[in-house]
């Protein structure tokens, strides 16, 4: 493993391997008394370091659209604690059921683009720190 600093260490949020988070967001706008507007949301919360390592091999990725574009989106969190970007956010209305599922749907493959796009920056970062591959399943 290339020499990585403690708080690096800290920041990829899992002991030597990075972690991150992709989720499907279900948002209530409230105005007044009552609900004004639905909408499903897909974030991503990147570990520091991960984000850190792949903004700063940036030319790395000028062929992958969906890791420049979320690392040019990303607003950091907490002084740096994490990044957060949104892949995919869509209103619904909540008494169109067909249209909830529809807009559900699509969230479900961004959240898979969101997650491939996730995997190959940590693919990155351990082959750029030379970290040994956790095997979850073991």
């Amino acid at each position: 493993m290339l020499k990585i600093t403690k708080k690096q260490r800290q920041m990829l949020w899992w002991e030597e391997w990075p972690y991150s988070e992709a989720k499907i967001i279900f948002e209530t706008r409230i105005l007044d008394d009552a609900v004004s507007r639905t909408f499903i949301n897909v974030e991503v919360s990147i570990n520091p370091t991960t984000f850190e390592i792949c903004k700063q091999n940036l030319k790395k990725f000028t062929k992958n659209k969906m890791i420049s574009d979320l690392i040019k989106s990303a607003d950091d969190r907490w002084e740096r604690f994490w990044f957060v970007a949104m892949s995919f956010s869509s209103e619904y209305d909540r008494d169109d059921i067909e249209d909830e599922i529809e807009v559900l749907q699509k969230a479900k493959i961004a959240l898979g683009y969101s997650e491939k796009t996730i995997i190959e920056m940590h693919n990155f970062v351990i082959d750029f720190l030379e970290i040994e591959r956790f095997n979850y399943w073991s």
